[in-house]
């Protein structure tokens, strides 16, 4: 009916723990009372027969179905006693004779030794009913508690559950819940004024959030446009010597890696669609054009980069987070490999780039995703990699770097951790 964490199970549970152990300390207190008192009148009718009987010249005990009476004078040994009886001193009994229970009553008067004996076989007879009743009224008030315990847990949460539907239901740009009937004087009425008062904060902050993107969408890419097609037009310009192409490349390629990563960030401050809402992207398609991207950067060093299909899986994924995720990779192994290989090897499943670099040393390795966090062979500012974490945690992916200090590092993206 609910779950055994929720406030409704806690409170039901508690009520009928409540109730058990009420209902049983009452129970075990009224049938040691009713036994104490049932010996007690015990006692006192064998006082009373006793008294009755001994006053007579010559005690005549008492032959009842439930009493019996015996005498002992002193010094005398020869009387008809149970064995049990005659090594008792004065005093109140429960004594096993013959196999029969007895409440025994033993008194001094006259120079004579009294044996009061009572049948208690009705009275255990009573006390066991007694008993039934007892464990009956015990579970009575465990089920009863527990019944009143839920009952008064859906009366008390329901106003909470109302609350929690509503602010579930809400979309992130209300300002009010919009909840008259929780707005009482009451703890959950403080509550839901709370809430109010904190979504009024939050639709301000996404009016500012909003701003800011849709200002900064505008402001960078207006004159990265602009750059790029002043690039484009000096790229034309076949009189220009090679070192000037050269360096108007480097610009081209730093202008267009900045309007993707505007886009990566500008996609990244949206809130997150569902994975059925986005366009599938060909995994393949990115591998290649983000190795072709960064041929620059292998120059002349003796790199060989390879990419190695097991399988060519599509991802629902916006492609310019993943073409940052790759890129920023790719990038990281070809900055700290001198000589060697980087391969991309690309599974139903996972995505792996390995490389025979100079690799991280352990505390590098332990921190290498945390944000702005430089390693000693860094010269980046420590942000691509926490972005490359932040987009996999936007997806669900799990990503694991493996490195030895001087034999390379390999970072592998698992696509689907279930």
């Amino acid at each position: 009916m609910f779950q055994t964490n929720s406030l409704r199970f806690r409170v039901a549970i508690f009520y009928a723990l409540f109730g058990a152990v009420v209902s049983i300390t009452l129970s075990i207190s009224a049938y040691f009372t009713v036994q104490a008192i049932g010996h007690r009148l015990m006692d006192d009718t064998l006082r009373e027969e006793l008294r009755e009987h001994s006053d007579e010249p010559k005690f005549d005990p008492p032959k009842t179905v439930s009493i019996k009476g015996y005498a002992l004078s002193m010094g005398e040994s020869g009387a008809i006693i149970p064995s049990e009886l005659k090594q008792l001193s004065p005093g109140s009994y429960n004594l096993n004779i013959a196999n029969n229970d007895y409440r025994v009553l033993v008194l001094d008067k006259n120079g004579t030794r009294y044996f009061m004996t009572f049948d208690t076989k009705q009275q255990h007879i009573r006390e066991a009913m007694f008993l039934r009743y007892v464990v009956i009224f015990a579970i009575f008030m465990t089920l009863g508690s527990a019944a009143g315990g839920l009952w008064l847990a859906v009366r008390i949460t329901a106003p909470i559950s109302r609350l929690a539907k509503q602010v579930a239901q809400a979309k992130p740009g209300a300002a009010d819940l919009s909840l008259p009937n929780l707005k009482g004087n009451d703890e959950v009425g403080e509550l839901a004024r709370a809430f109010d008062r904190y979504l009024r904060r939050l639709h301000e902050f996404i009016d500012r959030e909003n701003c800011f993107t849709s200002d900064v969408s505008h402001e960078l890419r207006t004159p990265l446009a602009i750059i790029l097609g002043s690039i484009e037009v000096l790229e034309l310009d076949n009189t220009l010597p090679q070192k000037q192409k050269e360096r108007i490349a480097r610009i081209h390629r730093a202008a267009q890696d900045m309007n993707k990563l505007t886009g990566a960030l500008l996609l990244m401050a949206r809130e997150q669609q569902q994975a059925a809402d986005e366009l599938p992207c060909r995994v393949t398609d990115v591998l290649h054009s983000c190795v072709e991207n960064h041929q620059y950067l292998i120059a002349e060093r003796p790199i060989r980069m390879e990419v190695e299909l097991i399988a060519e899986p599509d991802l629902h994924i916006e492609r310019p987070l993943l073409e940052i995720v790759v890129g920023n990779l790719i990038r990281n192994a070809l900055y700290h490999t001198k000589s060697g290989f980087v391969l991309l090897r690309l599974e139903a499943e996972r995505l792996t780039i390995q490389d025979t670099g100079v690799g991280m040393r352990p505390e590098d390795l332990a921190r290498a995703m945390d944000r702005y966090y430089k390693g000693a062979m860094s010269a980046g500012s420590g942000v691509g990699l926490s972005l490359v974490k932040r987009i996999c945690d936007r997806y669900s992916w799990r990503i694991t770097l493996n490195s030895q200090e001087g034999l390379g590092t390999t970072a592998v993206i698992a696509f689907f951790t279930g």
